[in-house]
């Protein structure tokens, strides 16, 4: 079962997908519910006391999904969303319980820069709980085949768009009051830095 209406309905009833982002193949799910999130996570094999991010359609719709995005916090991830990152955020109202794992103060956002058909669900939905779809510590899967089989044959949908470019979104904390690279992905992040030093040397 393939496409982007099957993906979207399934996502709409709760269940878990596999998409491709602009990274590597995700399982994703409707984040609005914790029986969504907690499907995904026993299908992926995920400890539930590790957070997990909320993967927006664009920079506004993230703003609706936590509206204390505001003032610096926004400010700082304007600089380097949409794109292959995720960020550590502020997350006062400690809002999706479910998936800020032991530190419901902070919560993991994203905005994919995403063509074809990730693009195509994710605008539908306009926001996903997603994770790669590798077991913990496996390698990310650029290729729907590289997805282990036990994931692949219990999603809902499988979407398939080709070999993706394998590498994990950057992931940086901006919670303190420096910007602080917990894991190095596809955006360089001396980039990243460069992109956040710059902003607060021109403000």
């Amino acid at each position: 079962m393939s496409g982007i209406e099957e993906a979207v309905e399934a996502i709409r009833d709760g269940k878990a997908v596999l998409l491709p982002f602009d990274t590597v193949y995700g399982l994703a799910a409707d984040p609005y519910r914790e029986e969504s999130a907690r499907r995904l996570y026993k299908l992926k094999g995920r400890d539930e006391s590790q957070p997990t991010a909320i993967v927006a359609s664009s920079f506004d719709y993230l703003l609706e999904c936590v509206p204390e995005l505001r003032g610096r916090a926004a400010s700082r991830a304007r600089l380097l969303l949409p794109g292959p990152v995720t960020l550590i955020l502020p997350n006062p109202a400690r809002r999706y319980r479910w998936l800020t794992g032991t530190s419901p103060e902070a919560i993991g956002v994203r905005v994919p820069e995403l063509e074809g058909l990730g693009r195509d669900v994710l605008e539908r939905v306009g926001a996903v709980v997603a994770t790669s779809a590798n077991h913990p510590g496996d390698p990310d899967p650029s290729r729907l085949a590289d997805v282990p089989e036990d994931i692949r044959t219990r999603v809902a949908v499988a979407v398939d768009a080709g070999e993706l470019p394998g590498t994990p979104s950057t992931v940086i904390d901006l919670t303190g009051p420096e910007p602080r690279i917990v894991r190095e992905g596809a955006l360089p992040a001396e980039e990243a830095l460069r992109r956040l030093d710059s902003a607060v040397r021109s403000s």
